[in-house]
């Protein structure tokens, strides 16, 4: 359920929400939850001795003042004191907070072991290797390579030698000169002469409500709590004697504008206009003529590819030592078992 404790007003002033009968059940709630102490004033159930000495002084419980002494609790029920709780059979612990106390038992541990033989084997992968002991012995031979040339890959030969290419230098000309349209000229010279608009026909009108402007209230502000205050302010509230009066706030109706009937076209009027024109020369290009080269020749030096011998493996083997590997007994444990002898625990209350 939502709540509210406070109201603020526009005037910034900020109000608790008071209840009155809440206050008057409170204030005769609250004296029935004081603790007051540990007193040294022998109490019975129904004791009238009031005041009691607590800490060295006398102090006068009012009702719902509560005390203990020895292992009771009494509360103060405006006459007399009322027990309402021995505490004696708890214990220590019962007014501990924590408790604490140690143990070691007593007993062996049993281990009953074995000899296992453990077996070795070679390794399919992984880091268990053997490196034998021995040499490894090559043969070898000479041996003549084929080279020849490469029809495709990375085997080529790039000869010696050098192209020569026997051209003339020509400087093509390009002249400008008028003429008429054709499929060898171009149009760079000229205007364009503006085209005359005109309107074909006028647009349609209608007569409209013309406004004029009249005062009204455009929208509805408001201020924060406190802030100044906005134009036209309307008074809706009244704080007299603790009360808050709200009031109502309505509002009157009447015409916001007047009217006067003016005409307006609705529809665009529409237009012709003449194609435009170009004026202008024609312009002709002609080249010169040059000379391109016709042929080209090579000369170089021959060469001859050669191969030396090559050393190559014919065979290899492998003399060596042969390697047992064995393995010892190794004692590993079968079993365990603890025995010992029964205790009891005894804790005691922790003090601060």
């Amino acid at each position: 359920m939502a709540e509210i404790s406070k109201i603020t007003l526009p005037s910034g002033t900020t109000y608790d929400l008071k209840d009155a009968t809440a206050r008057a059940e409170i204030q005769a709630l609250s004296g029935y939850t004081v603790y007051l102490g540990v007193t040294t004033t022998p109490l019975t159930d129904g004791s009238t001795t009031n005041p009691v000495v607590i800490n060295g002084n006398n102090i006068t419980a009012t009702t719902g003042g509560i005390v203990t002494y020895q292992s009771a609790e009494f509360i103060w029920n405006g006459s007399a004191w009322q027990e309402f709780g021995d505490l004696s059979a708890l214990g220590q612990l019962a007014y501990a907070d924590t408790a604490s106390g140690s143990y070691t038992p007593a007993g062996s541990v049993s281990l009953t072991t074995s000899n296992k033989t453990t077996t070795v084997s070679a390794a399919g992968s992984g880091d268990a290797t053997y490196t034998p002991a021995g040499s490894v012995t090559l043969t070898k031979s000479n041996k003549t390579a084929t080279v020849s040339a490469a029809g495709s890959g990375d085997a080529t030969y790039t000869p010696a030698g050098s192209v020569s290419l026997s051209t003339t230098s020509t400087t093509p000309t390009i002249t400008a000169s008028a003429g008429t349209q054709s499929s060898n000229t171009f149009q760079v010279t000229g205007s364009v002469a503006a085209p005359t608009i005109s309107v074909a026909s006028a647009g349609s009108t209608s007569t409209i409500h013309n406004p004029t402007k009249a005062t009204v209230a455009t929208a509805v502000t408001a201020a924060a709590p406190g802030a100044t205050a906005p134009n036209n302010s309307v008074t809706y509230y009244a704080v007299s004697n603790e009360t808050l009066s709200l009031y109502q706030i309505g509002y009157n109706t009447g015409d916001s504008i007047t009217t006067s009937d003016v005409t307006v076209k609705t529809g665009d009027a529409s237009y012709s206009a003449s194609a435009p024109t170009f004026t202008g020369d024609y312009v002709t290009l002609t080249n010169g003529s040059f000379n391109l080269p016709t042929s080209a020749s090579f000369t170089g030096t021959g060469a001859r590819l050669v191969t030396g011998n090559i050393e190559t493996a014919d065979s290899a083997s492998f003399s060596g030592t042969g390697a047992r590997l064995v393995t010892g007994n190794i004692a590993t444990a079968d079993s365990a078992s603890f025995s010992g002898t029964a205790a009891t625990i005894t804790v005691s209350p922790d003090t601060d």
